[in-house]
Parts: structure tokens; C-alpha cells; sequence
């Protein structure tokens, strides 16, 4: 691990049984109150796609939205909210996916991307990965194409990261974590 990573990790905050028991949750919004690690993480990213093929970069409401912005400004790229279900103004698609107890949905505008397009999908944390994987079916729907799944924190126990690249679709994280 790199000093870069141990600094990031360090700025994490863990906060055990949220929000129920047994959960240890990873509490990145320490890390946007903090100038040195929110530069590490985006320069992060940044080194690893400045020279790749990539068209646009889809952020994830919200986490998404902070570092995907940052992001897409200094990569040139034009940046592609993906929101929970009406919040987008104008046409949109929609995709349902499993929570634990019960189903939610995100969307994307219709203009957000077209066939040829190559996307970067960014969120703060994969965790069981249906929403990055309802994310990248609306991308896809678009015409467009994902070339990897990216974020700050991976749980790979709960078999996100997994599930997205059994789909053929590539994963990068910053950090790892055992457990929930």
C-alpha cells in the first residue's frame, strides 16, 4: 500500500453497527473535508484514465456526482449524472434493481450518451453492485459502452465488484475493505 493509500484510508471514517448491527460502514464524506486526501483520490484517478480511450464519465448520485465532476473538469470529458428515480428533468430511461428489502431505480437522461460512446462509471463505494449494474444497463440501452466500473472503496466480500465482472465489465478501486 502506497502512502497515498494509507492517507486516504486514514481520513475514512469507520463507524460500526450503521446503520444496523453488525455493519461496519465506510464513511468517505471525510475525505471531501479534506483538501489533501480529496486531491490524492482525484489525481488517482485521473493518472489512471488521462491516457485512456474513454468519452465520458457517468457519476452516481451523489458521492459520484463530487468526484466524477473533479474528474470529467480535468480530464476535458463531458460528465453524466446518474440519479435516483425523478430527479432528472426532460426524457429519461429508467432501471430497476434489488435492494436487500425491496427495489429502487436510477435513470439517465436519453441524450446523455449515444452508440460509440465509451463511459467511465464512478461512484464512491461498491458494495453489493446493483446500482452500478443498473447504471451500466441504462448505458447501455444508450448505445454506449462501459470500459470499467470505477471507485474510491470496494467491499468485496459482499460480492459487488464480483457480480460486475462476471458481466463483463472491468473493476478498479482505490481501497479494499473486509467485511460489510
Amino acid at each position: 500500500m502506497s502512502f497515498d493509500e494509507y492517507y486516504i484510508k486514514s481520513v475514512i471514517r469507520s463507524l460500526p453497527d450503521w446503520p444496523e448491527p453488525g455493519v461496519m460502514f465506510r464513511d468517505v464524506t471525510p475525505v471531501f473535508k479534506d483538501p489533501k486526501a480529496m486531491r490524492m483520490v482525484c489525481d488517482a484517478f485521473i493518472q489512471r484514465y488521462i491516457g485512456s480511450d474513454i468519452t465520458h464519465i457517468a457519476g452516481i448520485d451523489a458521492r459520484g456526482f463530487l468526484l466524477g465532476s473533479v474528474i470529467a473538469y480535468q480530464l476535458n470529458l463531458p460528465l453524466i449524472l446518474v440519479r435516483k428515480k425523478g430527479k432528472l428533468p426532460g426524457d429519461t430511461i429508467s432501471q430497476e434493481y434489488k435492494l436487500e428489502y425491496g427495489t429502487a431505480a436510477v435513470e439517465v437522461q436519453t441524450d446523455a450518451v449515444a452508440a460509440g460512446d465509451r463511459v467511465l462509471l464512478l461512484d464512491d463505494l461498491i458494495a453489493t453492485g446493483g446500482t452500478l449494474l443498473a447504471s451500466c444497463s441504462l448505458i447501455n440501452q444508450l448505445g454506449a459502452d462501459v470500459t470499467e466500473v470505477a471507485a474510491l472503496i470496494d467491499l468485496p466480500d459482499l460480492q459487488g465488484s464480483a457480480r460486475i465482472q462476471e458481466s463483463g465489465i472491468p473493476v478498479y478501486s482505490l481501497l479494499a475493505y473486509a467485511g460489510h
